[in-house]
């Protein structure tokens, strides 16, 4: 089978097409020829080795040291069942499935995967294309497992900063399902982006100074860990929540401070999915309550292209692979 495989930690051009052998699933494990992948911002980390310092050495060791011990990178995908393990009941061969890899597993970058039957994995919706689900099983869990965090219901005020990333265009989405006056952060060539998801103000952040404005928030999430930790702390309401996605290892300490104190709560860390997510989300977007954003769509020869895309910072939304 054809895949693309990490050959050293480094830029784009370290992607390099190869011919492996197809995988053959285990009793418990599922055959799926992949339609469609995902270019993620972990993909993108994973191939720049791109970690503070005082983690090199040991994420080096879980990774690899010199490469990455998985070199077929891809954390999500959408595809065909080719073949089921004998444990195998809840699938059959011809289903069309969209999940994601166990944790750090990686192995999406290729015309074949092999993945548990009991992981993060559901039949694809009649009327839903391969494309139209890739991006769900990751950044789709990922908004909702942090807007559940949220707590958010009718009259709750959200800001979300980079609303119009991967994360974020799921997460405007999903605050305003549950309820909530939600205030999208992004640049103002995306405003019309978020209005169009349902964010009911924006605001510009290579304009404006969002974070000293007079106005509270019951949430504010950063769905890029790129804001101001004290900026948002200050932008949050008493009993308040401060979610983030991504954070270094100094504002994971400020937080573990500041719920000790016991004014606001500040929510970090990794996104777990709970049973159901994706069936979920899944229903939200047949019935229209949620659009996934596909900024571009890439042949799964031009994966380096894609990758230099993301590498860009300029994509709104997903940048989904056809394989």
């Amino acid at each position: 089978m054809k895949a693309i495989i990490c050959t050293a930690y480094g830029s784009p051009e370290v992607l390099q097409s190869r011919e492996l052998n197809k995988p053959t699933p285990k009793d418990n494990e599922i055959l799926i020829k992949v339609h469609a992948t995902m270019v993620t911002a972990g993909d993108v980390r994973v191939r720049r080795f791109d970690v503070p310092l005082l983690f090199w050495l040991p994420i080096r060791l879980v990774l690899g040291l010199r490469q990455p011990k998985q070199p077929v990178l891809g954390v999500e995908y959408a595809g065909e069942v080719e073949a089921v393990g004998k444990s195998i009941q809840k699938f059959k061969v011809g289903d069309r499935v969209f999940g994601s890899t166990p944790w750090m597993k990686f192995g999406c970058y290729a015309e074949y995967t092999v993945q548990p039957g009991d992981g993060v994995i559901s039949k694809i919706p009649e009327g839903l294309n391969y494309q139209d689900v890739a991006s769900v099983p990751f950044m789709g869990i990922g908004a909702l497992y942090f807007i559940r965090k949220a707590g958010l219901k009718k009259g709750k005020k959200i800001l979300i900063y980079g609303a119009s990333g991967a994360v974020g265009t799921y997460a405007v989405q999903l605050a305003k399902y549950f309820g909530a006056e939600v205030t999208a952060v992004c640049s103002s060539k995306n405003k019309q982006l978020v209005e169009s998801l349902g964010a009911d103000s924006v605001l510009d952040y290579t304009a404006s100074d969002f974070e000293l404005e007079k106005e509270k928030y019951d949430v504010f999430f950063d769905a890029v860990g790129k804001g101001s930790f004290t900026k948002a702390i200050h932008s949050v309401k008493k009993s308040g929540k401060y979610i983030t996605a991504d954070r270094g290892l100094g504002d994971t300490i400020r937080g573990s401070i500041i719920n000790m104190n016991g004014n606001k709560m500040v929510i970090a860390g990794t996104a777990k999915p709970e049973p159901g997510d994706l069936e979920f989300l899944s229903k939200l977007i047949v019935k229209g309550n949620l659009i996934p954003v596909i900024d571009r769509a890439f042949n799964f020869e031009e994966m380096q292209e894609a990758h230099q895309y993301v590498d860009s910072g300029r994509k709104r939304g997903n940048v989904i692979v056809k394989v």
